[in-house]
């Protein structure tokens, strides 16, 4: 009898609590325990591969995914659904700068319910320039036109599909890090960076590179949500769907989720569910969440967890001396 497939995923949390390097995040200080360079792979033809050793948010990733593809910057629109993923990174410049200015600072619930009620308070405050969405359909081009790759990918992929060009990047050194102008850098941090689509006899598969994956909070999410995308896009060109090849670079575990992950290891797997999408959705214009439909999802019970709103940049890393002796 073959192997359960999320098996891959287990024993690379095996494999991290086996062989790990210590580290701490830079923004939080929190420890973590990290391995370098690791893969996965999933047939999507037999299932899809939502983990079932804990349960996890569909409705999350289903409208992260959303908002990724239709190109949205603003974190409105996840709020409106009750998807609160997002939320820390907003929160977190409206505090830095109401502090900065010696202004009282609204606690975080009712920062969240004024985006709700308020067009102008999400304008002011909800957008996350140059996130996923945006380097997806309107990347930046430097004489001022927005680049739509990932209709690209789909143009490319039906129409020209012996090509081996179909990749999508989101690492765009103009906004990140000291590499950015004073002022320009994204205070979030882009993980997803690369993805590379590939047709082999009519079929669709997607390989994604990971840089920085938080293995047992968020990488749950990320498998689904990119084995969506390579659903969606297989649908929108007319192809079978295969492989989702899921490619980490920095592989880790935060110290205050490894009780956690130890207790997901003992768990065993359960079947896969099944992913219906439905035949309205005809462009990527048209993605809606009611397009899709999950089946036959039977998980174990939530694990809950503390989130590390972590990375990303502060301007004042400018400023560091780095020692440069040997």
């Amino acid at each position: 009898m073959a192997k359960h497939p999320e098996y891959q995923y287990l024993d690379l949390l095996e494999d991290i609590m086996e062989n790990w390097a210590d580290k701490k995040d830079h923004n939080t200080w929190n420890g973590l325990k990290s391995v370098f360079w690791r893969q996965i792979r999933f047939d999507l033809s037999k299932w899809f591969p939502l983990l079932t050793t804990k349960k996890t948010y569909w409705h999350w990733i289903l409208h992260e995914l959303v908002w990724f593809a239709t190109g949205q910057t603003n974190v409105k629109y996840l709020v409106d659904n009750n998807v609160h993923i997002w939320d820390d990174y907003p929160y977190k410049t409206y505090k830095k700068k109401m502090e900065s200015e010696w202004k009282d600072c609204m606690e975080k619930a009712e920062f969240i319910e004024n985006i709700k009620n308020s067009e102008d308070f999400a304008r002011e405050w909800w957008e996350l320039p140059m996130i996923y969405g945006q380097q997806w359909r309107a990347w930046p081009a430097s004489d001022g036109r927005k680049v739509d790759q990932l209709a690209w990918i789909v143009d490319t992929v039906k129409n020209f599909p012996d090509r081996k060009h179909a990749v999508l990047s989101v690492w765009n050194p103009e906004f990140l890090y000291w590499m950015a102008a004073p002022g320009k850098a994204l205070p979030y941090p882009l993980c997803h960076i690369l993805m590379h689509f590939n047709v082999a006899n009519g079929k669709l598969s997607l390989q994604l590179y990971q840089r920085s994956a938080d293995m047992f909070l968020w990488v749950p999410f990320n498998i689904a949500s990119y084995a969506l995308l390579l659903q969606i896009v297989a649908k929108l060109a007319g192809l079978e769907v295969w492989d989702f090849i899921h490619s980490f670079w920095d592989a880790h575990i935060y110290e205050n989720h490894m009780e956690q992950a130890k207790e997901q290891i003992s768990r065993e797997p359960r079947p896969f569910p099944k992913l219906i999408i439905d035949d309205r959705l005809q462009s990527l214009d048209d993605i809606k969440a009611e397009y899709f439909t999950l089946e036959w999802y039977d998980p174990h019970p939530i694990l809950k967890w503390e989130m590390t709103v972590a990375g990303g940049f502060d301007e004042k890393d400018r400023t560091i001396k780095f020692d440069k002796k040997a």
